[in-house]
């Protein structure tokens, strides 16, 4: 079967391959916006996803990238108990953003146009203000740091369910989820990386650490005594634990025979660069925490708001991953497979109860 990741000159076969609903394109020629809304499923509940500003090589990538990222909203929700479904927006960053304000106000009124299908929040490259901005314009949005729907930076939300999502791996290759010294090599020091490295360190574990931003990085170092290497060095790294926290595809056909670790948990989206990567992560007796249920922790906080809900829900990243790791061993598939088909079920029984 075609990787439905390797390939994606032809958007009408991914989305069919995604079993996708709908993808939305906004120009905007006075602020300069070039966005998208992908929304891949409403059977649980409206859509939620964050907003990412970032840069992209060509408008193809931009749409792949939302796409994909939606699809794994859609599973993240489903596998989590949430009643919503799965959306993702991608603003294509210009070379110079010259009135973010006003191109965040256009991205609002793109998101009132989807009439209540999508609902916005913050993602790579956007922040609680920008939300703020969007707020102006619509109401479906969240993640801003006033209303209804003020929830500030879900990053430390998010970086807690990773550290249980370590723990349950952890727990499950080694007999016990005792993090004293047990090496975690983090990729990516920002928002979730510091706060997975504070966590972490709370606990006992040993750090490792890389970023291309050497400022996050020393304060990482600094306040976490954490070990610096480069960031070419991060996956050659001898360690327990190799938890990506940067941006998407860590785990690559150049990079999965570099590791040096058991296990792969950490918080990025789409850390599997081709759906084969799972399989070889296996091959290779490495157990690999798949990234939407491992870093479920922001969409969790984002969706319930309440602390005390909030937390429990987060927690239980650790049972659900627990089941998952067992469920993959009885069926002898990888776990993000196992992953993948438990969500897709939830999903169909969903669609077929309101089609009914």
């Amino acid at each position: 079967m075609r990787d439905k990741f390797e390939s994606h000159s032809d958007p009408f076969a991914l989305a069919q391959d995604m079993a996708f609903g709908d993808v939305h394109l906004k120009y905007d020629e006075a602020s300069e916006l070039k966005a998208i809304i992908a929304i891949h499923n409403t059977n649980l509940g409206p859509s939620l996803g964050g907003c990412r500003f970032v840069s992209y090589q060509t408008s193809a990538d931009a749409i792949f990238d939302a796409m994909r990222l939606a699809q794994g909203m859609s599973y993240k929700a489903a596998i989590s108990g949430l009643s919503l479904g799965g959306g993702k927006a991608v603003i294509i960053k210009p070379e110079v953003v010259k009135d973010r304000e006003s191109l965040f106000s256009a991205f609002g009124d793109f998101v009132e146009e989807i009439d209540g299908r999508y609902i916005t929040a913050v993602d790579s490259g956007t922040h609680v203000s920008d939300m703020d901005v969007i707020a102006r314009r619509t109401k479906h949005v969240s993640s801003t740091s006033i209303g209804e729907r003020k929830t500030g930076d879900p990053s430390p939300y998010t970086a807690f369910g990773v550290k249980r999502a370590i723990e349950a791996a952890v727990k499950t290759k080694y007999g016990s989820d005792d993090m004293t010294g047990i090496h975690v090599a983090i990729q990516g020091t920002g928002h979730v990386g510091y706060y997975l490295a504070k966590e972490l360190h709370a606990v006992g574990a040993r750090l490792t650490v890389s970023d291309v931003n050497k400022i996050a990085l020393q304060k990482v170092a600094d306040e976490f005594s954490a070990d610096v290497v480069d960031i070419h060095d991060i996956y050659k790294t001898k360690c327990h634990v190799f938890a990506p926290c940067a941006l998407g595809g860590a785990i690559n056909a150049q990079t999965v025979d570099l590791l040096a670790t058991d296990i792969v948990a950490g918080a990025a989206n789409n850390q599997l660069a081709t759906a084969e990567m799972g399989e070889i992560l296996k091959q290779k007796n490495i157990l690999y925490a798949p990234d939407y249920v491992a870093n479920a922790g922001g969409l969790i906080q984002i969706a319930l708001v309440e602390e005390n809900a909030v937390r429990e829900k987060v927690s239980n990243i650790y049972s659900t991953l627990l089941s998952i790791f067992e469920q993959a061993e009885k069926n002898g598939k990888n776990t993000a497979i196992t992953a993948d088909e438990i969500a897709q079920e939830i999903i169909d029984k969903a669609g077929t109860k309101s089609a009914s």
